[in-house]
């Protein structure tokens, strides 16, 4: 295969204009189906399609059914339980980001992997609570239910002094938090149903990867104040991240040392045993529980030293044991609360389809975004009614259930068990856990969110674009918060993609000799311009927001403005007109000459000329030939125009509109007038009929300029060229009338003009 006549290729076949190719080739005649068609298949029924759509719905019908025990059951089995102990931690952890009791998290660790084992459609993803969106959720229920709103006045002391009524602000946060996973989980139901899942495409990476950042920053701020056991306000909203910072540093003098050795101990052990593990994973089979380790050693300590009692240590205290009945949410809360719910529930979809996918791709099945709304939605309603925080997927629980060995959503079961069974039983002997440690936990499992910040250089390099939406969503999120930050960067990221279509790239096509292949000239050394002819390639859609961007980038490609050449030569025909008419020119067939005696006068300045007047010259025709190109005998400059072709390559626009279709009819006819010809190459079959049906075609304007290839229309025009006389095609030819006493009249142009302006005016009207 390495021999050269394989590497190379001989073509023999006509020059194809679109016209011509659809002479030789007929085209299919595709009937569309009537609206009663389409309903009638869509809502036919039969037993294999009702167990099609069961089984979609419900994904476990489908993969249960084939699971193979003797080779998955082990493997789920110890990826279940090491999966399960670190989720009982998070859950207790990250409760503290959703400002809830911390026996909560363990909740919101259990429900929702129970609905997703029967509607998922991942077999890797450990469904719970993720930092991001638990910080999310903190920031909604921090506002709706502030401490200022359970003050109570206590004089044990002999002093009057607020206090702050816990117990009832605890009870009404952890309603509210349920209301809002109920409200998330049927935002994500609607949307699900209603087919929207391709809504996270413009959740862009880099717009992911800033906003994830941010919020890691937002997470890390909120536990160093845990860590360090310092009292400060909850604030929310734009500018509360800076004002926590500023409370923090102000009361930094309180800290708790207990509290500060144990929290830093705790992230120094599990970064450095996290570090280890990863440099060498290929030789530990099983990921150290290195959360769950240090957990019961801090329990052990805090409990047998009393650090609550002698140093006043901020512990858990108290860990519900059993479950707490189904609560109704709060209805009249969901106004209040619908907009965060929306961006929280694209946030929290978001990630666990992002997570999913690349789990998917790397063990070769497919899941399906509708359907993972779908068992979300399920998920967050069945969990709200039991007091839960929104649930998404955590990235390090989800990889330690795939690197166990985890085969399918059994082992997620299995972790849900074992989160159960500290519900159930053992989290009683978690309430001498001390805060801090599990603020350390946390922000021990943010360095992955941190070290995104090495993206944005690599970024820059790629694509400069990028680079910006990612900094200014972090930055933006970091400012007003996750959920204005969010919306800011969706919202910053899709103008910049306005922007990127505003100013439409426009490159000087050459080709390379011998071959059928056109490239960038400003790229490649030996491409070769074909004489005369200009190529010129748009790479992007051409709407009416681009469109005088691609006229600019046309006048730039050819180095001339047709319009501004045309009334040049309008204004310099006119004037000889009246040099003649005065006698100071002759016409001749030969050109234009100059009278005896009068060899400079010719050359007064054109604005000085009067009206022309009856000369008494005689009468006869003469045809005239003007070389543009050439020095004129009259002060008037003219544009030089070194071409008399021009193609347009269309093969990378995708789409036209109506303004746009209008504005490319009127630069093809600016170039028909003064003798510069216009095809067109490589267009889609959906533009060329998004012309037709624009009314762009004409008696001036006719399909056949259209083909194929960029190679078919040099080669139309090279043998077009080989019958022609061999002069430059620019010359103009006019007949003058010089028995006439009227001006010469220049009707076909006029004509044009009124056209053109015609066209431009509706074009405007549809702008505007």
């Amino acid at each position: 295969m390495d021999s050269p006549e394989y590497n190379r290729y001989l073509v023999d076949r006509s020059i194809y204009s679109e016209p011509t190719f659809e002479e030789e080739n007929e085209k299919k005649e595709v009937v569309p189906k009537t609206l009663r068609e389409r309903l009638q298949k869509s809502c036919s029924c039969s037993a294999k399609k009702a167990l099609q759509i069961t089984k979609s719905f419900f994904p476990v019908l489908d993969w249960l059914p084939k699971y193979r025990v003797k080779e998955w059951i082990l493997n789920d089995i110890i990826s279940g339980v090491s999966t399960g102990l670190v989720g009982t931690l998070q859950g207790l952890a990250f409760a503290l980001l959703a400002a809830v009791p911390v026996g909560y998290g363990l909740y919101s660790s259990f429900f929702p992997i129970l609905t997703y084992f029967i509607m998922g459609t991942s077999k890797h993803i450990s469904v719970g609570p993720f930092p991001v969106v638990s910080l999310m959720v903190g920031s909604v229920v921090l506002s709706m239910v502030p401490d200022e709103n359970f003050l109570i006045t206590s004089n044990s002391t002999g002093l009057n002094k607020s206090e702050v009524n816990v117990a009832d602000r605890d009870a009404e946060r952890v309603l509210v938090s349920g209301t809002l996973c109920f409200l998330v989980g049927i935002l994500q139901l609607a949307l699900g149903a209603l087919q929207i899942g391709f809504i996270v495409r413009y959740l862009a990476d880099p717009l992911v990867g800033g906003f994830t950042t941010a919020a890691a920053f937002q997470v890390f701020v909120s536990q160093v104040k845990i860590v360090l056991n310092v009292p400060t306000k909850n604030y929310n909203g734009i500018l509360s991240i800076i004002y926590t910072i500023i409370d923090i540093f102000a009361n930094i003098g309180q800290t708790n040392i207990a509290d500060l050795i144990a929290g830093l101990l705790t992230f120094v052990v599990c970064v450095v045993v996290k570090e280890v593990g990863d440099r060498y994973k290929h030789k530990i089979p099983v990921p150290i529980p290195i959360e769950v380790i240090v957990t019961i050693v801090a329990t052990g300590i805090s409990y047998g030293a009393d650090l609550a009692g002698k140093y006043n240590a901020g512990i858990v205290k108290t860990i519900p044991s059993g479950f707490i009945p189904p609560v109704a949410p709060k209805v009249s809360l969901f106004s209040e609360m619908i907009g965060s719910a929306f961006s929280i529930g694209i946030v929290a979809y978001a990630v666990a389809v992002s997570v999913g996918k690349v789990y998917a791709t790397k063990h070769n099945y497919a899941i399906n975004g509708n359907q993972e709304f779908i068992a979300f939605g399920v998920s967050n309603v069945f969990s709200g009614a039991f007091s839960c925080f929104v649930a998404t997927t955590a990235l390090s629980r989800t990889a330690i259930q795939e690197s166990t060995g985890g085969k399918t959503q059994v082992a997620g079961l299995i972790s849900a068990l074992i989160v159960l069974i500290a519900i159930v039983a053992l989290g009683k002997l978690l309430e001498p856990l001390q805060k801090s440690v599990l603020a350390a936990i946390v922000i021990a499992n943010l360095k992955g969110m941190f070290w995104q910040v090495l993206d944005v250089p690599r970024l820059w390099r790629q694509n400069k674009f990028d680079s910006v939406i990612w900094v200014f969503t972090c930055a933006a999120s970091i400012i007003l918060g996750l959920d204005l930050g969010l919306l800011a960067g969706l919202v910053f990221g899709l103008l910049t993609v306005v922007i990127r279509v505003q100013f439409p790239s426009c490159a000087s096509l050459g080709n390379i000799p011998g071959t059928d292949i056109y490239k960038n000239i400003k790229e490649y050394k030996n491409v070769v311009e074909p004489e005369g002819v200009k190529i010129i390639r748009f790479s992007s859609p051409i709407f009416y927001g681009n469109i005088d961007g691609l006229k600019n980038c046309l006048k730039c490609a050819v180095g001339f403005d047709a319009v501004r050449v045309f009334n040049k030569r309008n204004k310099a025909l006119r004037t000889i007109q009246k040099l003649i008419k005065k006698g100071k020119l002759k016409a001749t067939k030969n050109g234009i000459i100059g009278e005896t005696g009068a060899t400079n006068e010719s050359f007064e300045p054109d604005e000085d000329l009067e009206e022309p007047e009856d000369l008494g010259v005689p009468s006869k025709e003469v045809e005239i030939q003007m070389d543009w190109n050439s020095e004129l005998p009259i002060k008037v400059s003219v544009p030089k125009v070194s071409i008399h072709s021009v193609i347009f390559d269309f093969g990378a626009v995708s789409f036209m509109d109506v303004v746009a279709v209008r504005s490319i009819k009127i630069i093809v006819k600016e170039f028909q007038r003064i003798d510069v010809k216009v095809f067109f190459a490589g267009q889609e079959d959906n533009t060329f009929k998004k012309m037709e049906a624009c009314g762009f075609f004409d008696d001036t304007v006719k399909p056949d300029i259209f083909f194929l290839t960029v190679h078919d229309a040099v080669l139309f025009i090279q043998s077009q060229n080989m019958f022609r006389d061999l002069q430059d095609p620019i010359f103009e030819k006019i007949s003058l009338m010089q028995d006439s006493k009227e001006p010469l009249e220049f009707t076909e142009t006029e004509q044009l003009d009124n056209e053109l302006d015609a066209q431009e005016e509706a074009m405007r009207r549809l702008a505007s």
